[in-house]
């Protein structure tokens, strides 16, 4: 049998490095509707489609909550799956509307990458990751730090 590894070591980073990641999600009502019972969010712009349907987009809007998660949750094969943490999340911006039935993809560049202050095992990665939608339009940006292994320490 052939061993899959998950994730990267620090020193496969590059600073500019760009990386289209290979998973993409489509967002079912079920996903929402779960999504907004475990958080308490109960506005009615995520789960009244009457409601809805007299807002702006007229149609139930994804909890952008979710939408974040599941774009972290893209990502973790490529910049988290083998980091011992993540640090922070500095920036996250709504860029725009995500609907039930809507398919998001990511992409993130790594914008800095330090070796840890502290311990010599590990380093720090920046990177912001850009989520988008089936129609290619930027629905969310966020930048944040991850305390990554090195491959040594491995």
């Amino acid at each position: 049998m052939i061993k899959s590894d998950f994730g990267n070591f620090y020193e496969d980073f590059d600073v500019g490095q760009n990386i289209s990641h290979a998973l993409s999600k489509t967002i079912f009502e079920s996903d929402n509707n779960l999504f907004s019972l475990l958080t308490m969010n109960h506005h009615p712009i995520h789960t009244n489609a009457d409601y809805a349907s007299r807002q702006q987009h007229q149609k139930i809007l994804v909890v952008g909550t979710l939408v974040f998660s599941l774009a972290v949750g893209l990502t973790v094969p490529d910049i988290s799956g083998k980091a011992i943490a993540n640090l922070n999340y500095e920036e996250i911006l709504h860029k725009g509307p995500v609907f039930i039935g809507d398919t998001i993809y990511a992409k993130t560049e790594v914008l800095e990458k330090r070796e840890s202050n502290t311990k010599n095992d590990r380093g720090i990665i920046k990177v912001r990751t850009n989520v988008f939608n089936q129609e290619n339009m930027i629905i969310l940006i966020f930048t944040r730090s991850v305390l990554v292994k090195k491959r040594e320490a491995a």
